[in-house]
């Protein structure tokens, strides 16, 4: 593959990503179309239109990159992937069907199985996240940019994490003791890689469970910006496994969470 200019890329995907973030609340104040799925997910005709918008314009931008998307079967079969694209159209699909705000928009680039580059935007709260390389993770919000370095923004002497769920399963229950986690919310979509990345919550832990498209964009957006993101036993995480499963999640904005 010829050598590609990552950061201009990323930037050339901004708009659309702002554009499917419109088009997809657009679909939503009219009405959604749903079916469910052959694994028993639902999908809207938002998360098509979504899908389509993004997968058109990485075409466009990088036509000797595999995509793999949540949405289309393209590319799912193939194996020894090494660069491609993930994609989760709309992550949080139940979110957006039912009126609520935490829904995403998702793309991670993969080169040689590891996560360079994200974008994740938030429609509904009007936040837009992306990376492209170390030490270059921004917030756009308003109009205005912002570096992202993971720098604590909770109480110093707490620490707060986001969880899939309310009631935590008794292996993570005790990595957090093993932490000191103070306290802990409830977030389900991608929106958390980002709001550790911007310090607002300080981590993040879970089994083995989603697909490789609903963490790639964050996990770059993340690491890039200084967190850590390792297995439950400290392993690098790599994209491209069979079935595109993911192993145990761990994630920190860095190894002293109190400061």
């Amino acid at each position: 593959m010829t050598e590609i200019n990552v950061k201009k890329i990323v930037e050339n995907l901004i708009d659309t990503f702002l554009k499917a973030s419109q088009i997809a609340l657009d679909l939503r104040k009219k009405g959604l179309t749903k079916e469910i799925k052959s694994d028993n997910t639902p999908v809207s005709n938002g998360d098509l239109e979504v899908n389509r918008l993004l997968t058109k314009k990485l075409i466009e931008l990088t036509p000797d990159i595999p995509i793999i998307s949540e949405e289309t079967s393209h590319n799912k079969s193939t194996k020894e992937l090494n660069n491609f694209w993930l994609v989760d159209p709309i992550d949080g699909t139940i979110d957006y069907i039912n009126d609520r705000d935490e829904f995403t928009i998702n793309a991670g680039l993969i080169l040689d199985r590891k996560p360079v580059a994200g974008l994740i935007s938030v429609p509904a709260k009007q936040r837009m996240f992306y990376s492209y390389d170390k030490d270059s993770t921004f917030e756009l919000k308003n109009k205005k940019l912002i570096k992202l370095e993971c720098k604590k923004k909770t109480d110093k002497n707490s620490i707060k994490f986001v969880s899939y769920s309310d009631k935590l399963k008794p292996e993570i229950e005790k990595i957090h003791k093993e932490i000191g986690v103070t306290s802990y919310v409830r977030m389900k979509s991608s929106l958390k890689f980002c709001l550790i990345a911007t310090g607002e919550y300080d981590g993040y832990v879970a089994d083995p469970r989603a697909l490789e498209w609903d963490i790639a964009a964050g996990h770059a957006i993340l690491q890039n910006a200084g967190g850590l993101v390792t297995d439950f036993d400290g392993n690098e995480i790599f994209y491209g496994k069979d079935n595109f499963k993911n192993p145990s999640l761990i994630l920190k904005r860095n190894n002293n969470l109190n400061e």
